[in-house]
C-alpha cells in the first residue's frame, strides 16, 4: 500500500513509498485511510526541523490528522464495519509519569510519550492503517467530509476546558473572547467559543479570502486592525492565541478584563527579541489575578468533546474551512502554500 513518507531531520526526502500493510493484532482496528489534514507540525517534519522515526527504521509515516472508516473489528469490539474513526495522536510513556498514569497524557511530564506521524509512531497518512480500540474516536457518520478537523479541534476543546478550570477558581460568567489567528485553530477556537454563547471577536492580518466570511458566518465579528486597538475596544474576558506571533501575545495580554485568562495555543518561532516591560507585566498579572497558560495537544476526553462540538457544527461551515483537497500522488501541493488556504487535505 502507499503512504507518506519522509526521514525525520532530512529535508526534501518527502515522497510516497509502498509500505507493508498494517497488521492489526486482535485487539486493534483496522482501518480504510480516507483522508488526512496537513497542519504547521506537518511542514516542519517535512523540512527536516524534527520528527523521530519508530525505533530501528529509517523513516516515518507522516500524518496525525487523521480520519478513515473501519474495515474490521474485533469481535465483541465498540466499533464495527463502515464506522467514522479518528485515531489519536499522543501514546502516554511506558515508565508512566504520574500525569500519564492517570490518562492525562497530553500533560506528560517526562516527555517519553510517542506520537503518530511525529515521535516514533508512523502516522495515518496510507491508504490503510490500524489503531488500538482505546485510541480510536468514532464520529457522527455526517461528518464524513470533515472527520479529519477533528485533531485540531481537540486541541481547542482543552483549551477552552483549561479556561474553564481556571476560571471556576472564582465568580465566573465570561463574556466575551477575543481569539487571535484565523487559521484552523483560530476559527474552531472561536466556533467552540459561540457554542459557549460567548461575543466571540477574531483577529486576522488578511482582508478578503475566506476568513473574514467563516468568522461572520458564525455570528463572531472580524478584525483586521492592529492587536493593542481591538482587545482596548473588545476588552475580553478570555484570549485564544493561535498564531504565536510574540507581538501579538504580549498586547492581546495586556488588554482583558480583571482576572482575565490568557490561553497560547501557537507556538513561537525562535531568534527574535522583543523589548518587554515585565515590571508592567508583573504588575498587570498581581494586580489584577491575570493567568497566562500554554496549551498543546489533548487526551480521550478532549477527542470526545471535540468530536461532539463538530457533530453540532454546521456542516457546510465545516467544509469550507477545507479548501483545498489534493490526491496523496500530488503530495507536495499540500505543502504548498498558496492564497486563500485555511486547511489543507490530502485525500487517500
Amino acid at each position: 500500500m502507499r503512504a507518506l513518507t519522509t526521514i525525520p531531520l532530512t529535508p526534501n526526502t518527502l515522497e510516497v513509498r509502498d509500505v507493508p500493510e498494517p497488521v492489526a493484532s486482535s485487539t486493534d482496528l483496522l482501518v480504510a485511510g480516507i483522508a488526512v489534514g496537513v497542519c504547521g507540525t506537518d511542514k516542519e517534519i517535512a523540512a527536516g526541523d524534527y520528527g523521530w522515526a519508530p525505533p530501528g527504521q529509517e523513516r516515518l509515516v507522516l500524518g496525525h490528522e487523521s480520519l478513515g472508516r473501519v474495515r474490521a473489528a474485533p469481535e465483541g469490539s465498540a466499533f464495527r464495519e463502515g464506522d467514522l474513526v479518528v485515531g489519536v495522536v499522543r501514546r502516554p510513556d511506558p515508565v508512566p509519569c504520574g500525569a500519564c498514569a492517570h490518562g492525562e497524557f497530553d500533560m506528560c511530564r517526562n516527555g517519553r510519550y510517542t506520537e503518530r506521524g511525529i515521535k516514533q509512531i508512523h502516522g495515518y497518512c496510507s491508504e490503510q492503517w490500524s489503531v488500538e480500540q482505546d485510541y480510536a474516536v468514532g464520529l457522527d457518520p455526517r461528518l464524513e467530509h470533515v472527520g479529519m478537523l477533528l485533531e485540531p479541534t481537540t486541541v481547542v476543546a482543552k483549551a477552552w476546558e483549561q479556561v474553564e478550570r481556571i476560571g471556576a477558581r472564582a465568580w465566573f460568567e465570561p463574556r466575551t473572547v477575543l481569539v487571535t489567528g484565523a487559521g484552523p485553530i483560530g476559527l474552531l477556537a472561536a466556533l467552540l467559543g459561540t457554542q459557549r454563547g460567548l461575543d466571540v471577536h477574531v483577529l486576522d492580518v488578511v482582508t478578503d479570502g475566506p476568513k473574514p466570511g467563516l468568522v461572520t458566518d458564525l455570528g463572531a465579528s472580524y478584525h483586521h486592525d492592529p492587536v493593542d486597538a481591538v482587545a482596548k475596544r473588545v476588552h475580553p474576558d478570555v484570549v485564544i492565541e493561535a498564531t504565536g506571533v510574540s507581538q501579538l501575545v504580549l498586547a492581546a495580554m495586556a488588554e482583558t478584563a480583571s482576572y482575565g485568562i490568557s490561553c497560547l495555543t501557537g507556538v513561537s518561532s525562535g531568534g527574535r527579541s522583543l523589548d518587554v516591560d515585565l515590571g508592567q507585566v508583573n504588575r498587570d498579572l498581581v494586580l489584577e489575578n491575570d493567568v497566562v497558560l500554554g496549551s498543546v495537544n489533548a487526551n480521550l476526553r478532549h477527542y470526545q468533546q471535540g468530536a461532539d462540538a463538530l457533530a453540532k457544527a454546521d456542516l457546510g461551515w465545516l467544509d469550507r474551512l477545507v479548501t483545498r483537497r489534493v490526491p496523496l500522488e500530488r503530495f507536495r501541493e499540500a505543502f504548498t502554500p498558496q492564497a486563500g488556504d485555511v486547511k489543507v487535505v490530502i485525500e487517500l
